[in-house]
């Protein structure tokens, strides 16, 4: 998101999404304990064909390979798989497959209209309701699952919780969309983002939850946690040491959303888990990033996106810190920071044509592919989970017409997608 002035935020989020129950009333109205009407059950066993089958993680594809596919989980993977009687099977002989994507940095409660808004989301925060958000929230998670991205973070501003509500509705069934791992409210300085007047003081709430101090903070992480999510701004290097260290107590990770090269040095320094945006951090900052484990989420915004916020000329600069952070060898996971409607475009339309910038940035299509698959997964905490074609993995997989190890641009049409199991492009 985008800084009204320069502040560094924090986005502690959670290093996996909550399992939750059904509540009563969906048990009432017939609903399975997992999957409902808004998404398609597994088809019991699924085999795969596949053309190729692609590991982002050590940049190699197999050929003719049998992906079978029991519930939710890959059971085997091989070119010698027996295909069971009675298993429902997908040729994708003419295809390449690979783990679905991942949006390390997203913003699904929030449409920014530019025309209506003047590419100010203050405005945008102001005229739409947390309900309308939860339901713009529905509608931009079934577009990135339908553009292959099948695992999402999204750090904040979403009114009160509507990113929770998705995430809820989601893993109910009720809805499409990918794995959400949310950030709530966030957490910050007083005034927020925002630069607000005395006369009224409440029209950054509920977008944010002001703490100034420690006890403050403390409470307002604890909160976020009862509503399923936190996030937190704040500007000391001595705070993000604080902050870190309640965050990784509870088993969350720690973010840091940084749009000044003070803020980014000090979250570099701190260590935190990963740096959000990085606009204008230097050499000395990314080797120091690099030196204590921190991932970068770049955000590395194409022409047109730069173009539509009024900020053309930003696009280079993007693309310049991207370029350096990859020669230096800082570690990245793909996020996009996509939060307005353009004419013809999707949500998940918008975030897959930031490849552009890391193609553009000279980045090799193999470490583009990492980004958006095991380098996120590790980030988000979900690898065991998601992230990779292994037996006992969710089966999150996707299929593309050509091998983007070779052409990375081939992620622009993607063509099936099994989310937990379930078809959901075909």
């Amino acid at each position: 998101m985008k800084a009204a002035k320069a502040l560094l935020v924090i986005f502690a989020a959670l290093a996996a999404a909550l399992v939750l129950g059904v509540p009563a009333a969906a048990q009432q109205s017939g609903a399975s304990s997992r999957f409902g009407v808004g998404t398609p059950t597994p088809d019991g066993v699924v085999a795969i064909k596949a053309g190729k089958v692609v590991d982002p993680e050590t940049g190699k594809a197999a050929a003719n390979q049998i992906i079978l596919v029991e519930g939710r989980r890959i059971k085997e993977i091989g070119p010698n798989v027996a295909i069971p009687s009675g298993a429902k099977v997908v040729d994708l002989s003419r295809a390449t497959v690979l783990p679905g994507l991942f949006d390390a940095h997203t913003h699904l409660c929030m449409t920014v209209i530019p025309k209506r808004d003047a590419g100010n989301y203050y405005f945008t925060t102001l005229l739409d309701t947390t309900a309308y958000r939860a339901i713009e929230g529905v509608a931009n998670g079934q577009a990135m699952l339908q553009s292959g991205f099948t695992t999402v973070r999204d750090v904040g501003n979403a009114g009160n919780y509507a990113d929770t509500a998705l995430r809820e509705g989601i893993e109910h069934g009720w809805v499409q969309g990918p794995t959400i791992i949310n950030a709530g409210i966030i957490i910050s300085v007083y005034g927020g983002q925002f630069h607000l007047q005395p006369e009224k003081k409440d029209l950054a709430t509920p977008e944010y939850l002001f703490a100034d101090t420690r006890d403050e903070m403390r409470k307002a992480v604890r909160q976020n946690i009862h509503f399923g999510a936190k996030v937190i701004k704040i500007y000391s290097a001595d705070d993000i040491r604080f902050l870190r260290e309640e965050a990784h107590a509870a088993g969350l990770k720690l973010a840091a959303h940084c749009w000044t090269h003070p803020g980014a040095h000090n979250a570099a320094e701190v260590g935190v888990d990963s740096i959000e945006h990085g606009f204008r951090m230097t050499d000395d900052d990314l080797q120091l990033a690099k030196k204590n484990g921190v991932t970068l989420v770049g955000t590395d915004f194409t022409q047109k996106m730069t173009e539509a916020l009024g900020n053309p000329w930003e696009h280079s600069v993007w693309v310049d810190r991207l370029k350096r952070a990859y020669k230096i060898g800082v570690n990245m996971a793909f996020g996009t920071d996509v939060d307005i409607a353009l004419p013809g475009e999707t949500r998940g339309t918008l975030a897959i044509e930031y490849i552009d910038s890391w193609v553009e940035a000279g980045v090799p299509a193999p470490d583009i592919l990492r980004a958006m698959t095991v380098n996120a997964a590790r980030l988000l905490g979900v690898d065991k989970e998601r992230g990779f074609l292994k037996p006992g993995m969710a089966a999150d997989i996707i299929a593309t017409p050509e091998n983007p190890l070779e052409n990375i641009q081939t992620l622009k049409k993607v063509s099936f997608v099994m989310k937990d199991g379930a078809i959901v492009k075909e």
